[in-house]
């Protein structure tokens, strides 16, 4: 019986093709189908971050204390929508950042570039700071928004917008351009490392962070040196259970559902030849 030779497993550059014009729509679509489902985590993430901003430890009343804690506290003070609160700006980050991502990603690969030794971490990390950028007055807008609360269980800036519009506008008419991209210097950094770490993985197994920057701080360094000093290394790390669960289902749905869009749309291209 003659032997045949076992064919090699397929890599990285084996994965369904199509233009990266396409995948700007697949990877927002599927960014922001992910986002439907984690958006309430993002909600207790924000609130726990801003709860006791610049204030020493102790010193302040604690309202949400830990993840199950914090989404009943979330959902008894502005009930069970609360925790669906800035979905609408969520989504227009995922659609803005993750479209601009995965474009820019897809046109690396296509360059040969995911093929090259540590080429998918340079691609990701590449895409992931210039879909940072392009998204940050999404993501300003989408923290100020989860933010707001009743007044009793109010943390960090209450900003009074009453929707997207509202809040770009008003941000618009009191800083300028500029206030729109307030706190990208933190948002750059964070999601190069998560666009990296994600897509690197995802493309060699086939099988992965922040609080907007206010006027309170002059910058990512500023921010960091201030938490410190206020209150205590250890408040660098708050919300981090609420993040953790968000992106570990956000990554994994992300990219299935990018993965099962490209594979739908590569049979159609083939279809259509």
């Amino acid at each position: 019986m003659p032997l045949t030779r076992a064919q090699p497993a397929p890599g990285p550059e084996a994965m369904e093709t199509v233009a990266p014009a396409v995948d700007l729509v697949l990877g927002a679509s599927a960014c922001c189908l992910a986002c439907v489902f984690t958006n309430p985590l993002e909600v207790v993430k924000t609130r726990l971050q801003l709860q006791g901003e610049l204030q020493a430890r102790g010193t302040y009343p604690r309202h949400y204390r830990g993840f199950v804690a914090s989404v009943v506290a979330v959902a008894r003070a502005d009930g069970l929508c609360g925790l669906q609160k800035g979905l609408a700006a969520g989504l227009l980050y995922q659609g803005l950042m993750n479209g601009v991502r995965f474009y820019c990603y897809s046109l690396a690969c296509q360059a040969g570039l995911a093929q090259q030794p540590g080429g998918t971490v340079v691609a990701g990390a590449v895409a992931g700071a210039l879909g940072a950028f392009v998204g940050s007055p999404a993501y300003l807008v989408k923290t100020q928004l989860q933010a707001q609360t009743v007044a009793a269980m109010a943390v960090g800036h209450q900003h009074p917008h009453q929707n997207v519009l509202d809040a770009l506008g008003t941000i618009w008419r009191q800083r300028g351009l500029v206030g729109l991209w307030q706190g990208v210097g933190g948002a750059v950094p964070r999601v190069m490392v998560g666009s990296a770490a994600q897509l690197a993985t995802f493309a060699s197994a086939k099988a992965w962070v922040q609080e907007q920057q206010g006027r309170l701080y002059g910058g990512l360094a500023d921010c960091l040196v201030k938490i410190w000093r206020q209150e205590g290394p250890l408040a660098l790390y708050k919300g981090l259970g609420p993040t953790y669960l968000r992106l570990g289902p956000h990554t994994i749905l992300s990219m299935l559902f990018w993965d099962e869009l490209r594979k739908l749309a590569g049979r159609a291209q083939h279809q259509g030849s």
